[in-house]
């Protein structure tokens, strides 16, 4: 941040270019409008290959966030009871000693695994989340995080068909003839791959979107198809069945480049129209048409979503999706395939930037993120300290009840890393105040387009807010920690991150290039399903792996666990202006969104003389919340579906995750949100 080459903080007016920070697929290029020293407009910039200019509310609206006037200002102490809400201003220097005395304590008397960090991506930047604080904890010997709370089902899954998180260029989906959004609500949380789809509808494309709700993008679709949550590796399975049987199936591609076609065939057998539109409750017509439309229209592209991955089948509902365009050969065609994360084409030399070998006890402890209430009420040897960062555990974990009675354990020493007062930080024993991202020089790597990008400081520091970065060396010098990564600059890191041989894709990026044009696309490519870093190198219908690990090998509908008698399966999806937590204390975007609230079916409010508007109570054995009801067609029956997280720190009444469950998925450690019951009656 010394070199002006890479900061923009000495220029007091103009504008910047610079990068969403956002845990968003579309990851936008921006240009930051700066008038004595402080940001008061953000746009898109017109100039970027792909976000092209249009950003989201979330995002034109962030001067708002960065220069709120509740942004934490100083280190602070807890004076009251744990979740009061009562601090009081200390020095960095006495937060400092405070955490790192604690913590030399808690290590000398019940080891370094008495410590857990908990981290998301509230940031995306990737030394923020996934830099110097996982090779700080590497090197304290802390228990280790497994971070997956979002995408790592789904990801497992699409990694046992597909080799790695690889799918098609996004703006080669301008060519796509058929447009298929598979449990994703793309016009809130992927609104560029909605602007390029309709680009292509201009051009006679079709935009068919499969999901439990009829939200924002199921209303933009030519054609809306509701399912029942957590049956989608069915209806895909009862697709396959129809292609097979009318022979729209591409043998040749299927003969060269998959394993387990003729398995598959027989295997699909079971899973006939009649069959699958009950397990469903898509219409046995309606399965027909969507398999003809398929299997007869060429382009065509599947926009896989994360909704259906957070189920307890959620990794195989994407494996048997990400089997489809190998049917029909789409992977030869521009603008056909797949797409579930495109994070592969630009991985970079994590190791450098994450320090896995400063971690000296191979056998440290694991703990999944879903599991964390589990964690920190029952697991033992105790969890005595957790340093929370880039995320909000009292709102955003399953089982919230069973997290914030763990984070309110008196024993526990909790230090939150925030640039506001959220509810976890009320549990805190010391706040520390966190710098937003056009604070302090990152990289970033979309998972959907193909782009890296840099952000140069653009504004001081906010009063005293650091940077995860600069407050992990700050406690590794405390702590004694002597390996020269606690002394690098933001620089270094990058450098060393971008020189990553194992990626020839990005070979071509360096500082220096992205410096100079702040994003830089990977190497382009021809997407060879005959090369796919899977056992075989090829597409795996069938999954040797899968076998291995215990798993049936060829996609399966395996039906939710057993969460309970309740009548309701209860779906808390995303809204249009918060990310997770994040702009849920800012009054402009609450007001956008207005109120939370459930959708049900006409014909469940029927039934328990419930009306549209009316407050309901939503319950289980896990706790509840109370809601306005929206009474409608826009989800199936026995059905329930909330969108977004709402903050309201003095009431639990809106607490949506205390409803959620917190088993894990079937693989890749997922979460299960979306694999609750409930009841819901009248208040």
């Amino acid at each position: 941040m010394t070199n002006t080459m890479n900061s923009y903080v000495n220029e007091q007016n103009g504008i910047f270019p610079a990068v969403c920070p956002l845990d968003c697929p579309d990851q936008c290029g921006l240009l930051l409008h700066k008038v004595n020293g402080t940001v008061i407009k953000v746009e898109g910039d017109p100039n970027h290959p792909v976000t092209k200019g249009h950003i989201c509310n979330k995002v034109r609206n962030m001067p708002a966030r960065i220069n709120d006037q509740n942004r934490l200002k100083y280190p602070m102490k807890r004076i009251g009871a744990k979740g009061s809400g009562k601090f009081e201003q200390i020095s960095w220097t006495e937060a400092l000693d405070t955490i790192s005395n604690k913590w030399k304590t808690l290590i000398a008397e019940h080891g370094p695994e008495t410590i857990l960090p908990y981290s998301f991506y509230g940031n995306m930047g990737n030394l923020t989340s996934e830099g110097m604080g996982h090779a700080f904890f590497n090197a304290l010997g802390a228990s280790r995080l497994d971070r997956t709370i979002c995408n790592s089902a789904g990801a497992k899954g699409y990694k046992y068909t597909m080799g790695a998180s690889r799918g098609i260029d996004p703006e080669d989906t301008i060519h796509s003839k058929l447009f298929i959004f598979w449990g994703i609500n793309a016009v809130s949380t992927n609104m560029h791959q909605i602007l390029l789809a309709q680009k292509a509808r201009k051009q006679g494309a079709k935009i068919i979107v499969i999901d439990v709700h009829k939200n924002q993008t199921g209303r933009l679709a030519d054609w809306f198809i509701p399912i029942q949550p957590g049956t989608d590796s069915a209806l895909a399975l009862g697709m396959m069945h129809i292609l097979f049987k009318e022979n729209m199936v591409d043998y040749a591609f299927l003969e060269k480049f998959t394993v387990g076609h003729d398995e598959l065939k027989k295997h699909v057998t079971q899973y006939d129209p009649k069959t699958v539109s009950e397990i469903t409750g898509v219409p046995e017509d309606d399965l027909y048409k969507l398999s003809r439309l398929y299997g007869e229209i060429s382009p065509s592209y599947i926009r896989i979503g994360n909704g259906l991955q957070h189920h307890d089948n959620g990794g195989m509902a994407v494996r048997t999706i990400a089997c489809l365009p190998a049917l029909t050969g789409q992977w030869l065609v521009k603008g056909g395939g797949a797409i579930k994360s495109n994070s592969g084409y630009l991985s970079y030399n994590s190791v450098v930037t994450q320090r896995p070998d400063l971690l000296e006890n191979p056998n440290t402890r694991t703990i999944n993120m879903n599991l964390l209430g589990q964690a920190l009420l029952d697991l033992e040897p105790k969890i005595h300290s957790m340093y929370v960062y880039n995320s909000n555990p009292a709102i955003v974990a399953p089982n919230c009840n069973k997290v914030r009675a763990g984070l309110a354990r008196e024993d526990l020493f909790l230090v939150v890393h925030d640039l506001f007062m959220t509810e976890t930080a009320f549990f805190a024993d010391i706040i520390l105040p966190a710098t937003s991202s056009f604070e302090n020089m990152d990289f970033y790597a979309s998972y959907w387009h193909h782009y890296i990008q840099i952000q140069k400081p653009v504004i001081e520091p906010h009063f005293e807010a650091k940077s995860n970065v600069e407050v992990f060396q700050l406690l590794a010098k405390e702590m004694g920690f002597t390996d020269p990564i606690f002394k690098e600059s933001e620089e270094t890191l990058i450098r060393k991150a971008l020189d990553y041989q194992e990626n020839p894709y990005i070979e071509h990026i360096n500082f220096e290039s992205l410096i100079e044009q702040n994003y830089q696309k990977c190497q382009s490519y021809t997407f060879d399903p005959g090369n796919l870093p899977t056992p075989s190198g090829k597409i795996e219908l069938y999954s040797g792996a899968m076998a291995q690990a215990g798993l049936p090998p060829l996609p399966t509908y395996l039906p939710l666990k057993d969460d309970g008698d309740f009548p309701f399966k209860f779906i808390p999806a995303p809204n249009h202006n918060f990310i997770n937590s994040t702009f849920a204390n800012n009054e402009f975007h609450v007001e956008l969104e207005k109120n939370p609230v459930a959708y049900i079916n006409h014909v469940d409010a029927l039934d328990r003389g419930i009306h549209d508007g009316d407050t309901v109570r939503i319950w289980n054995n896990r706790g509840a919340c109370e809601l306005k009801v929206k009474v409608g067609e826009d989800v199936l029956p026995s059905v329930i579906v909330t969108q977004g997280l709402w903050t309201h720190r003095g009431t639990q009444k809106h607490l949506v995750n205390a409803l959620t469950p917190d088993r894990v998925a079937d693989m890749g450690g997922g979460a299960t949100f979306f694999s609750g019951r409930v009841n819901i009656e009248k208040i």
